[in-house]
């Protein structure tokens, strides 16, 4: 009988402790995210509290502890898939250390994110991370430097502040070298336009590897878009067809979803893919290696990235005065049969 579940409002930590064998004071520790504790133990713990069906008290403790257990994310577009893997890995390493998380539609419209902000500084919200363009966020480093938060993906290494994202200079370059090394000469650049850092990194990064290559590109060939989206990615096919002569051979878009509607866009102008024209998009979304033919990209470890943020806010709470680095994730170039 002693290892049936009791009701939930009978069960307490020490209740917990007992069957995880381990002390009260090392259960309140593994709840709290305290780092301190072995993998295993904190493991048994996490075992012992599913299995006795415990549920912390959150009042008693954000009355005590005035913490709300909530962390923010920022997200600038809730329709890309690209964020949602990256939201999937913060949700996750939330839950294992007791946080909730809230999510955020920004829209990337700094009055709005200012909003959110708020709550941090009511103290509703324990920290966040921002998926925002850098240029949001530099509109609210000054103010929003005190308080805890973290950049994902979007970030200005020099606002102080802790990220974690990719080389996007050294991606770009790499898509670049790769479609060189294939024969291609005429490459197309189609970006999302100069409010996203990331998209002002991978154009210097596509520019700096075409002129290693001894190549100058042809200024129709770089097209600047405001969206990500999938009908955004046609009309830039369309209009990369229509180019005659000076049509480009191969066309890196600096997002699957951009990617897959040029694909569309190419088919719809009579173009085939990759006979007539490579294609190579960014991310590595789940559905980029199901579409028709199925699409050469960059692989960004979007769970983990996720998952380091949220780590890098954990850390930034736990430790206010600690110095928390930025980190640069690797990337990988996934080739597939559109490039």
């Amino acid at each position: 009988m002693s290892d049936t579940v009791r009701p939930r409002e009978e069960v307490s930590i020490a209740d917990v402790a007992q069957r995880a064998g381990v002390s009260v004071a090392t259960v309140s520790r593994v709840l709290n995210g305290h780092t301190n504790v072995r993998e295993a133990t904190r493991d048994k713990v996490r075992e012992a509290v599913a299995a006795s069906g415990y549920r912390i008290n959150e009042l008693a403790r954000n009355l005590r502890t005035a913490e709300s257990r909530l962390l923010l994310t920022m997200v600038p577009d809730f329709g890309n898939p690209f964020y949602a893997a990256i939201v999937r890995g913060i949700d996750s390493v939330a839950r294992q250390n007791g946080y909730f998380m809230l999510l955020c539609d920004t829209g990337a419209d700094p009055l709005r994110e200012r909003s959110y902000f708020d709550l941090l500084r009511g103290r509703r919200a324990d920290g966040a991370i921002c998926l925002d363009p850098a240029a949001v966020q530099k509109a609210l480093a000054e103010e929003a430097s005190t308080l805890p938060w973290v950049a994902c993906c979007e970030f200005d290494p020099s606002a102080g502040v802790p990220y974690v994202g990719i080389d996007n200079h050294r991606a770009a370059g790499d898509v670049v070298r790769y479609l060189v090394d294939k024969g291609h000469r005429r490459i197309a650049l189609i970006n999302s336009g100069q409010g996203y850092l990331y998209g002002r990194q991978r154009l210097a990064g596509y520019r700096d590897a075409l002129q290693d290559a001894g190549i100058e590109p042809h200024p129709a060939w770089l097209i600047e878009l405001d969206s990500l989206d999938y009908d955004a990615g046609e009309r830039a096919a369309a209009q990369l067809a229509s180019l005659g002569d000076t049509r480009p051979t191969a066309a890196f878009a600096v997002s699957d979803t951009l990617a897959i509607g040029v694909m569309n866009g190419f088919r719809g102008a009579g173009l085939r893919v990759p006979d007539d024209i490579a294609v190579v998009g960014f991310d590595d979304i789940a559905v980029a290696a199901h579409v028709y033919p199925p699409l050469t990209t960059i692989s960004q470890p979007m769970q983990l990235l996720g998952e380091t943020a949220a780590g890098l806010l954990l850390k930034r709470l736990r430790e206010p005065h600690a110095e928390v680095p930025g980190v640069l994730l690797p990337h990988r170039l996934i080739q597939r049969r559109s490039a």
